[in-house]
């Protein structure tokens, strides 16, 4: 498959309009069409549906853009990794979620790129489940991930940050009040929960007899867009303590506390460019000076 009729592809999707595609990649509008249908043709699908000279994904090839993203970053950052000079250069892939630990994990990104200048990293942002998809289909060199999870695959060092869970909830909100939040408060009390496997199944350890109890009525990914939605309904989001305060709204911890623990890891046995190398030493280094720390 040509990656570049795969760049086609993509800005054509994204301008919604095979005439704007085409101009913005100096070739004629019939050039472009011709180049999208032999790329149909190859997969076997309609790629677009067109109606008042706008045209828009097919259910069928909705997925396929992403893969074409995909791919057009791996064959971009092999490409960089092949013309790498004695210099120690190119793109490090960090997958991270929203945690505390993010802090510490930036603070070694920010000491590596003052000692790598020509060193880049890219964040994607996602939940476990995401990270560990990521990094098995090597679109992400490493992540940073919440404990509990299983690690057999990896290698890995922990931060030393602990996250808190607890609860995020308006000025309003009469649980603004409390001064902590014990198993059964919650129930009848319609919920904004995180979507992640491993912390659902913590949270409902820690509710014990009342787990079946919770109501939900709102999962999210990333938790400014929970927080957005929270804002309109007076709403009640599990969430993490984060380094950061939110306008209107207040942190309430929960007791029992829970709190779990995070690593950053990244696949074992599996060759990584230079700079990724030599990032994944400093962090090893990282590890095992917390460890005699603590």
């Amino acid at each position: 498959m040509d990656t570049r009729v795969l760049n086609y592809f993509l800005l054509a999707a994204s301008e919604a309009n095979i005439t704007k595609a085409a101009s913005l990649l100096h070739i004629t509008q019939p050039t472009l069409s011709r180049q999208l249908k032999g790329l149909e043709d190859e997969l076997g699908v309609q790629l677009f549906l067109r109606a008042h000279h706008r045209i828009k994904l097919t259910d069928a090839v909705i997925l396929f853009q992403q893969r074409a993203r995909d791919l057009i970053s791996i064959e971009r950052r092999a490409k960089e990794e092949l013309t790498q000079s004695g210099i120690l250069a190119g793109e490090i892939a960090v997958g991270v979620s929203e945690l505390q630990s993010l802090t510490e994990l930036s603070q070694l990104i920010a000491e590596f790129h003052l000692m790598h200048p020509p060193v880049h990293f890219a964040l994607h942002s996602g939940n476990n489940q995401e990270l560990q998809f990521w990094l098995e289909r090597g679109s992400i060199d490493l992540a940073l991930m919440l404990e509990p999870m299983d690690v057999k695959n990896y290698e890995f060092v922990r931060m030393s940050q602990v996250e808190e869970w607890g609860v995020l909830v308006a000025e309003t909100s009469p649980f603004a009040t409390y001064s902590e939040i014990v198993p059964g408060d919650l129930i009848g009390t319609p919920v904004i929960t995180i979507l992640d496997e491993v912390v659902q199944r913590e949270l409902a350890s820690w509710s014990g007899q009342y787990a079946a109890q919770m109501a939900s009525w709102a999962r999210y990914n990333l938790l400014s867009s929970a927080i957005t939605l929270a804002r309109q309904t007076d709403g009640v989001i599990v969430c993490l303590k984060l380094p950061q305060e939110f306008s209107g709204m207040r942190f309430v911890s929960l007791k029992p506390k829970l709190s779990l623990d995070s690593i950053v890891a990244w696949r074992a046995r599996r060759p990584h460019p230079k700079a990724t190398e030599v990032f994944l030493e400093r962090l090893r280094e990282y590890g095992q000076a917390t460890k005699v720390s603590n």
